[in-house]
This record gives C-alpha cells, structure tokens and sequence, in this order.
C-alpha cells in the first residue's frame, strides 16, 4: 500500500529514538562510486558527512555509547540497498547507491537501480494531467464524467450538487474511496482499469466510489488517482506509459523512468527486488500495478532530484519543460488543508517545501524540495522498512 507525505512524516516523529538509530545507517557504506558535480574532494567530504553525521548513541551511564556501522545496521534492518540523491541550488549535488540489489544477493545497486516509487507516481503524473489542463484538453474544475468515456464516476445523493473534478482527485479532496493498492503478485491475473474502479474481478480492491459530499474534506484516496489515469487515456486516446514519456519523463530527461507494468525484460534487468520487514524478497521480485499513476512508476532517486528540479525551477519561470510558471505555483498552493495539486505541501515554518513518500510492496521512497532555496533530497529502498532509513538520510543531510 502507499503512504502519502503526512503519514511519512508523522511516523518520524512518533518514532525518534529509533531513526536516531537509524541515522547511524549511513555510517559504514559499502563503496560505490557517486555521481557527483563540482571538487571531487570536496563532493567526498559532503558525502562523508552524510555518512557519519551524528555522534554515537547514549544508551545510559551504565552503558558505552552505540555505535553502528552501515553495514550492520542494514543486516539489523534489513534494508538490503539504499539509494540517494542530494539537491543543492537545483542541482544534483551527488547521488550513491549503498548495498545490493536483491536480499542474500552479491550484485552492488548503482545510480542507475530502478526502485518502485510507489506515491511519488501521484506527483509525476499529476504534472502530465497539468499539462493537458494548459493545453486545453481537460480543466481543473469540471465534471470529470464530461471527459471520461471508458468508464463514468457513479452518480449518488453525494454527488447531487458537488461533482468530482480533477482539481478534487490531485488534492485528495472527490470524496473516493480506496486509499491504496496491494499491486498484484507476478504470475497472478492483472485487472483491467475499468475492473479496479468497480472493484470487479480479479481486481484485489473495493469499488472507486463517492461516499462524502466532494469538495468538503481532505482524504487520501489512491482510487482517485486512477480515476484520473483512466481520465488522460480518454483524452489523449494514448496508453498511460506513452503519454507520460512523451509529455514528462522525455522533456525532463528523467532517462531511467518508466511507468510500464510490468516493465520489459531490458529493463527489468535493471531493477532491485523488493524487501519484506522479515528480510525475505518479494514473490516474483517485486508486485505488479496497473494502477500505474497512483503506484506504478519505476525510477531513480536521480531521476527524481530531475523532477523536483523541473517543478522548483518551474514555479521560478526558469524550466517549464512541462508546465508554466502560474500552473506550477497553482500545482504548489494549498488546496485543502496542506494538500496541493498532488503535492504534500511543507508547514509552519517550511512553506517552500513540497513533496511526496511512497510504499509499494517491497519498496519505500521519498522526495522532499524546497522550491525556493534549491534544496532536497530523494532517497528510495528495496525494502518496507526503508521510511526510518529516508527520515534519518533527511535529518543527516538537514
């Protein structure tokens, strides 16, 4: 299942004592090369700081500190690869990968490892659906049973004066059901679209529906998403994957992205496997989503660094390779709560930061940018306990 940005966040806090251990993680890496820009000894030592960014932890008078290597903290965890990309004056200022591909496995992870980015789909795609908005194919606030035609929201008493729009699907806000998907196990029978929304048959979740007046609360609804992926193939006449190389992933050069599922065999060579909390790999590697917006994008933290970028910039009018400045701005202005149009927007005092976490069986990510100042990170797992180890990466990188 995904999480959203709150949830991510929520559990760091709950949990800090233990992503201070965490934290500690980074401090034994296995070596492997960083893409890098700028002083190759100063790119090191930044790296290096990361790596071993705290003091060692107290566990008493009693007791010596603890210290814990990288190495043994991922046997602990059982987190088998970490992959990272640091932002800096929107640019990349290094990315590393740590560890292996696959648990038990001797095959190093690089910079160019494809993870699950679970949610983060939500953000890159909503970017396609944007541009379609300023092309004059969909709008933000109208019915969207105008459009679709493969298949059409149910009407009920919810819907009798509030419609869902899509302004209402990106920020959570339609009133649909369904939070998540499980992905389906490789060999298994994969539903049709059209199946996931009217919970039919092989399709391993409820019906997509309304259940509450739309407009008037925030609530995370991954069904929602998918509304809108059916939306864009309406529209466009155009498979999902398609429309979203050529309108996003090309312009951005985002290289190592795909939203196929399952991927083809080329470059489902390049994939890690995914990682249950008990260290056993996934059945199969790794879940299949044809819930491909909502969960189903395979990426590179790089590549996500690449996107953050693209929007920061963007709300600057210093990229829009994809939208324009005053869509980017509207797409990173609160809608309901702290929601954007797909983006989890930052608080207090964060209010440049946007972004996203991600949970896909076996995988966990996370993509945090400040739109003003150039900084972030992206840090994706093969594992499902890789979120203590992003909130640490976070913090040491903070």
């Amino acid at each position: 299942m995904q999480t959203h940005w709150r949830a991510w966040r929520a559990s760091y806090l709950i949990a800090a004592v233990f992503i201070i251990i965490i934290f500690a993680l980074l401090a034994g890496a296995s070596p492997n090369p960083p893409m890098a820009r700028g002083d190759d000894a100063q790119v090191a030592a930044r790296i290096q700081r990361v790596e071993n960014g705290i003091p060692p932890i107290s566990l008493g008078a009693s007791e010596p500190p603890l210290q814990l290597n990288l190495q043994r903290l991922m046997e602990i965890y059982k987190v088998p690869a970490v992959s990272i990309a640091e932002i800096d004056n929107f640019k990349i200022d290094w990315a590393k990968a740590y560890g292996v591909s696959e648990a038990g496995g001797a095959t190093p992870v690089t910079t160019h490892t494809l993870f699950q980015a679970g949610s983060i789909s939500k953000t890159v795609a909503a970017s396609g659906a944007l541009w379609l908005v300023e092309h004059g194919k969909l709008s933000l606030d109208e019915n969207v049973n105008q459009k679709l035609v493969t298949w059409k929201v149910p009407e009920n008493e919810f819907t009798k004066d509030q419609k869902v729009t899509l302004r209402r699907l990106q920020s959570h806000s339609a009133g649909l059901t369904v939070h998540g998907f499980p992905g389906y196990a490789v060999g298994e029978p994969v539903p049709t679209l059209v199946q996931i929304l009217n919970g039919e048959k092989p399709a391993n979740t409820a019906p997509i529906r309304v259940d509450f007046v739309p407009g008037t609360k925030f609530r995370y609804s991954g069904g929602g998403v998918t509304i809108e992926q059916q939306l864009i193939m309406d529209v466009t006449g155009k498979q999902f994957p398609q429309f979203m190389r050529e309108t996003v992933l090309d312009k951005i050069g985002m290289t190592d992205s795909s939203y196929e599922q399952p991927l083809p065999p080329e470059r489902a060579k390049l994939t890690a496997s995914g990682t249950r909390e008990d260290g056993k790999i996934v059945p199969g590697r790794w879940h299949i989503y044809p819930e491909m917006a909502a969960a189903g994008l395979w990426t590179t933290p790089t590549d996500l660094a690449k996107f953050g970028i693209e929007i920061a910039l963007s709300k600057q009018g210093k990229a829009n390779h994809v939208l324009s400045e005053a869509m980017t701005r509207q797409m990173l202005t609160p809608q309901i709560e702290h929601v954007g149009l797909s983006f989890f927007l930052g608080e207090g005092n964060n209010p440049e930061e946007f972004g996203h976490g991600g949970d896909d069986a076996g995988f966990q990510a996370n993509l945090i940018m400040f739109a003003d100042s150039g900084k972030g990170v992206a840090v994706m797992t093969n594992s499902n306990s890789g979120h203590a180890l992003a909130n640490y990466v976070v913090q040491s990188i903070a």
